[in-house]
């Protein structure tokens, strides 16, 4: 029995005999049946390492996991950016727009897959592995995908239309304040992810912007701060969930543990 379900069948039958029990924790999200009760046993390998152990563990731990093809990503996307409020639409990642899950294409009021870590930046493009990973790859209205396009991230800039409290300028983007470090924790995912080790290119934040097609990207004391401002909310927790339950079977650790941000990067 699952321990929510078990949790409910307790508390039911205490209701029942007029007993009242204080409001459990449970600690860490739960992942999928026949693996660890919760997302810290996952990381038992990185337990007690800092800087760069730390970030070698982590790499060893998510480096596994199931790869998807380009065109499983929108399936992928239906259901990691689905909209609590209306499962047939998905929440648009820098317009907080909810739209349907079937508007999506290339044109200029759909949807598409919006890689937070620009394809680019190491030219890894549409590759199985990085450019398919859906630990960075959102929902995002078309217009506003090719306003950001393969922009660092920094603060400060002209509004973006359809993206209200986004802000971009010649060389960055800055996402609205919900989703900050929803950005930041996606960047630093695919730093430790993609370390060069295994025929991928090595990505690495820096403190630039305009890094081009360098397999950079920034500004990562920007970066570092909306990790900060913004901490991982049940949307993002869900989020990550269904990519290990459903998907990928792999975890962004920087979700489950944002200190972690600073261990490696501070």
């Amino acid at each position: 029995m699952q321990p929510t379900r078990r949790l409910s069948v307790v508390l039911a039958l205490g209701a029942a005999a007029g007993i009242a029990f204080a409001s459990p924790t449970i600690a860490g999200p739960l992942v999928a049946d026949g693996g660890a009760t919760a997302a810290d046993d996952y990381y038992k390998d990185a337990e007690g390492k800092t800087g760069a152990e730390l970030k070698t563990a982590l790499h060893g731990i998510i480096g596994t996991g199931t790869k998807l093809t380009y065109e499983q990503v929108w399936d992928g996307i239906r259901a990691t950016d689905e909209d609590p409020a209306n499962p047939a639409n998905v929440v648009l990642l820098y317009s907080g727009r909810s739209q349907a899950k079937t508007a999506n294409g290339g044109g200029v009021d759909d949807w598409n897959r919006e890689h937070v870590w620009a394809k680019s930046h190491g030219d890894f493009g549409t590759a199985v592995g990085p450019g398919t990973d859906l630990h960075h790859l959102r929902a995002e209205d078309a217009s506003v995908n090719s306003t950001r396009g393969n922009k660092d991230f920094d603060a400060g800039g002209s509004p973006v239309e359809e993206a209200p409290g986004s802000l971009t300028d010649d060389d960055s983007f800055e996402p609205r304040d919900a989703v900050k470090g929803d950005v930041a924790r996606m960047i630093l995912y695919m730093a430790v992810r993609y370390d060069g080790t295994d025929g991928f290119p090595d990505l690495e934040p820096n403190d630039a912007v305009d890094n081009g097609s360098k397999p950079n990207i920034g500004r990562l004391s920007v970066l570092m701060s909306w990790n900060t401002q913004d901490p991982p909310d049940a949307g993002e927790q869900r989020r990550n969930q269904v990519i290990y339950d459903q998907f990928q079977h792999n975890r962004n650790p920087f979700i489950d543990h944002p200190e972690w941000a600073a261990s490696i990067y501070g």
